[in-house]
């Protein structure tokens, strides 16, 4: 199953704040684990759309774990490196412990660009990319 990402996260190189998936069938999951202190950046353009309250990591992770448990195989398909890696930080639970998923891949692509309908949003941002994709994909312009 092709799962398009989107995150967002405390400025560059910093902590996730929410986390968006979406599939081929259009199922989404969309969560956020908050910030406490964000920089004056995304506290300007992230949180104050972020539109859901935020979750403790262990709640994110067990709601992920149940989200990605029902699909046989997963391909994670992201725009920016950083939504994969947080994606994969996620998995991890603990020294030595980590979510059991089905297989997975993963693809990070730069044409994958999307105007979404709140910018910044994650989930807005990986609805308008899983468009662009599928059009892709059938050929139709973007």
């Amino acid at each position: 199953m092709k799962i398009w990402i989107d995150c967002e996260f405390n400025e560059f190189k910093g902590e996730l704040i929410s986390m968006a998936l979406i599939d081929e069938d259009g199922r989404e999951f969309y969560l956020s684990v908050g910030c406490d202190k964000p920089g004056a950046w995304v506290a300007q353009h992230v949180m104050p759309i972020i539109g859901i309250k935020p979750v403790e990591m262990d709640v994110f992770q067990a709601t992920l774990f149940l989200w990605l448990s029902r699909y046989k195989a997963i391909h994670v398909i992201a725009d920016w490196p950083e939504d994969i890696a947080h994606f994969c930080s996620a998995l991890i639970i603990g020294p030595g412990y980590r979510l059991d998923t089905p297989p997975l891949t993963m693809e990070i692509r730069r044409d994958l660009d999307a105007v979404s309908a709140i910018p910044h949003n994650a989930l807005e941002d990986v609805r308008a990319m899983r468009l662009v994709h599928l059009a892709m994909a059938q050929g139709v312009p973007a």
